[in-house]
């Protein structure tokens, strides 16, 4: 399987049509850090992607992808068409019908971690962006028009249709909504053989292990008052204050799976080494002035585990700890994510293809895990990765976030060979016995 990979992609980087993409992609990086200044411009924090998301309608439609348009969930999205059978330079033993055929998803998200109101305006400093999203994911967007583009000005036409996607709702609350449209409400959702997701700078790290995981927003309440005529009323911050600490006491990969209630500690025994289980408490809010006693006090909690199931016997631990430590007040928890996690298995044909291509271009593969947008169909059992668009970048998640996309063309050129040879596996279904 290993050599037959090999072969394919050393007869797919041969052909003229793969040259001229190439080709495009290395003569125009000034167009793609242009396209990338240009996303910066526009602020899409978490549910406020709309703006970004009709800049990138625009593009497509001067890029003359076919049918582009905004989908229910409001993600971009527009196709490359596939190549006739005599146009495709790996012979296709199938003749499928246009409206049963399947097809392939690049997408990329368009939304940041970053609120409304945070300054957005790129700056540039010698070859480096500066800017809130500049790696996550401007780096994924602006690649994504890149190979909408090399393989519009090659007339390289895939084996089966690709997607382009450019989505919403990756980050933090929006809990993949635009991957969960397309997999389960959207019309393409049975038509898609395998998804390669779009996610920041690299190009030697994959994501084939999704991790789990669950968020919850906590509240407490109570009656409030004036901090001094009503002093000894019940703190809702002092409260949700102890129970927080209360669970920085758990010891989360020890919990015993196996207990009928999943809610015992486990014996003294060493947790499996490949589980990785942790607990964020990523903000905290509450009250109105520093001489009141607030009235409600809240936090929002970031739940992961390399293990899904592991998530039930943390949950409900971390509800009982809860409730003994907010006996005073009134408790809420509400869950507001929930990602479900997944694997790429080892041998799998979309994974073996990947690594042909690395070898071809002399990269390294380095599979890993994370939570990304290949959480969905990893979950579902379509294949999927997480790939970077090249570059480097750091500073994530911060407002000295920077993308220096001087290397990032060998990554383009992964992502190309990786995509076409996808299609060609996903047109002939026998190659992937």
């Amino acid at each position: 399987m290993i050599a037959s990979a090999q072969l394919r992609i050393a007869r797919l980087a041969a052909t003229p049509a793969v040259h001229r993409a190439f080709h495009w992609l290395h003569l125009h990086q000034p167009q793609l850090r242009r396209w990338h200044l240009e996303i910066l411009h526009i602020p899409a924090p978490l549910f406020g992607e709309q703006a970004r998301a009709a800049w990138f309608l625009e593009r497509f439609q001067e890029l003359g992808l076919a049918n582009p348009h905004l989908d229910a969930a409001g993600n971009a999205l527009a196709e490359l068409p596939a190549a006739l059978p005599t146009e495709n330079p790996i012979p296709r033993t199938s003749n499928l019908e246009p409206r049963s055929s399947p097809l392939i998803l690049l997408s990329a998200h368009l939304d940041t971690v970053f609120p409304t109101g945070t300054p957005t305006e790129p700056r540039e400093e010698g070859t480096r962006i500066f800017a809130p999203g500049a790696c996550d994911n401007a780096a994924g967007l602006s690649a994504l028009l890149g190979l909408a583009a090399a393989f519009r000005h090659a007339a390289l036409a895939p084996a089966v249709p690709i997607l382009f996607a450019a989505n919403v709702g990756e980050e933090g609350e929006g809990d993949l909504r635009g991957m969960r449209h397309l997999f389960m409400q959207s019309p393409y959702a049975p038509r898609i053989a395998a998804a390669i997701a779009l996610e920041g700078g690299g190009s030697s790290a994959v994501v084939t292990r999704a991790i789990a995981s669950r968020r919850y927003r906590l509240t407490v309440t109570g009656p409030g008052g004036h901090s001094w005529t009503d002093a000894g009323t019940p703190n809702p911050i002092l409260i949700l204050a102890r129970a927080l600490l209360a669970l920085e006491s758990l010891d989360l990969d020890s919990l015993d799976r196996s207990a009928p209630d999943l809610a015992s500690p486990g014996p003294a025994s060493t947790p499996h080494p490949a589980l990785r289980t942790i607990l964020n408490v990523g903000q905290i809010a509450g009250g109105t002035s520093i001489n009141s006693i607030p009235e409600s006090a809240s936090a929002l909690l970031d739940l992961r585990s390399t293990d899904p199931s592991q998530l039930e016997a943390v949950e409900i631990v971390l509800r009982r700890t809860l409730a003994e430590s907010v006996a005073s007040a009134a408790l809420t928890i509400g869950t507001i994510g929930d990602r479900p996690g997944g694997s790429l298995p080892d041998d799998s044909p979309l994974l073996t293809t990947l690594r042909a291509v690395d070898r071809h271009l002399s990269l390294r593969t380095e599979p890993g895990i994370g939570s990304t947008d290949a959480n969905i169909p990893l979950s579902l059992g379509v294949p999927a990765i997480a790939i970077g668009a090249g570059g480097l970048g750091g500073g994530i998640h911060t407002l000295q976030e920077w993308y220096d996309p001087t290397s990032r063309n060998a990554a383009l050129r992964r992502i190309l060979l990786t995509l076409l040879d996808s299609a060609h596996l996903a047109a002939d279904p026998p190659e992937l016995a």
